[in-house]
């Protein structure tokens, strides 16, 4: 699971021959029926099993059970949620969704429809929604009735983003679906009860970003593509915040560094975002500076950030040093990267808002 610890793991599963870390064998205690788990140094084993652990281990088992797993499968690290994790071992071991392709149907048909329980925009209450993906269409697409003609929103695939979001959502299946909208950024928030249920809607999600990108791209290699196909945030948390007179005092925002684009949000789960800031590369002047000009004043917060633009400066407080300390370090990583051919298009486009 890409853990350091994995290289010495204290767990095992003596009937699949793979040792495991202790967050996996926890999984996979779960699933007796499939996997049996002892500790390495702490239980007794018998000739059998050492010879059975002998004879497979982790490398066979994955030329088994992932014998056929398509490249858009999200395979999940320790830094994932439960849930990710869980359906992967579930996925694997006991559904053996990658020895069968026939059984990869549910995200790899290119079409899927289902229900997703759905925050409202206004009053934050979950609501039951049908949701349709169509890779012929290029667009996910919900409606509000059952019946409805026209859905409340067409989500091109070309423009949509997917990520688990269980603790800001608070839901353990909680999921944040992202698309763009003249260009600015529009989040929905949904779940289903069932844990298979929407890591299949993710997967279905990757699976039609997949081959949208495989055409828009046809001399690109899955190893090029796999990354491109969702997007975890770089990283999320509260400043605070001034306008661009810096003149207004600073209020506190919910911030999502989401690959170049930081967006401020006045509550986590708002549907819009209240302003976008594109964050360019050094060599196109972009800079990342620890505090503030000297004259600033209405932050209640004292340890500052200032980005230089091309345009203008933005100037931001946080509340702790180590929350500066993550903040410059994500900018910096950001800043420090050269820019690609689309993202000067989004450069462009981009409308500093205030």
């Amino acid at each position: 699971c890409g853990r350091k610890e994995s290289l010495h793991p204290d767990w095992a599963s003596h009937s699949l021959g793979i040792f495991i870390c202790l967050n996996c064998s926890g999984i996979h205690r779960n699933i007796p029926q499939v996997s049996k788990v002892k500790s390495v140094r702490l239980d007794d084993w018998d000739d059998a099993q050492v010879e059975f652990m002998a004879s497979n281990g982790n490398n066979v088992a994955k030329a088994k059970y992932e014998s056929k797993m398509p490249p858009f499968y999200y395979k999940p690290t320790f830094l994932d949620c439960q849930l990710l994790r869980e359906q992967w071992i579930r996925a694997k071991y006991e559904r053996k969704e990658f020895i069968h392709s026939e059984k990869q149907e549910p995200y790899s048909a290119g079409y899927r429809e289902g229900f997703l329980w759905k925050r409202g925009r206004d009053n934050g209450q979950f609501l039951s929604r049908k949701f349709v993906l169509s890779e012929r269409e290029g667009a996910l697409k919900y409606f509000n009735k059952n019946d409805a003609k026209e859905p409340k929103a067409i989500m091109k695939i070309e423009h949509l983003n997917a990520t688990f979001q269980p603790a800001k959502i608070g839901n353990p299946h909680g999921l944040q679906i992202t698309y763009l909208k003249d260009n600015s950024t529009r989040n929905i928030f949904v779940y289903h009860e069932d844990g298979k249920e929407i890591v299949d809607w993710f997967n279905a999600i990757r699976a039609a970003r997949f081959h949208y990108l495989q055409v828009a791209f046809p001399g690109a290699s899955d190893v090029d593509l796999v990354p491109k196909l969702s997007r975890n945030y770089l990283k999320e948390g509260y400043m605070e915040k001034t306008g661009p007179k810096q003149t207004e005092g600073f209020k506190k925002r919910w911030f999502t560094m989401d690959d170049r684009r930081l967006m401020y949000f006045k509550d986590p789960l708002d549907a819009f975002a209240r302003g976008e800031v594109f964050i360019g590369s050094k060599e196109n002047s972009y800079k990342v500076l620890e505090g503030l000009p000297p004259s600033t004043q209405g932050n209640h917060w004292q340890h500052g950030i200032t980005i230089v633009t091309p345009d203008r400066k933005f100037l931001f407080a946080c509340e702790t040093e180590d929350d500066q300390l993550e903040w410059i370090t994500t900018f910096q990583k950001v800043i420090s990267r050269p820019m690609l051919p689309q993202e000067y298009a989004v450069e462009a486009h981009f409308k500093h808002k205030p």
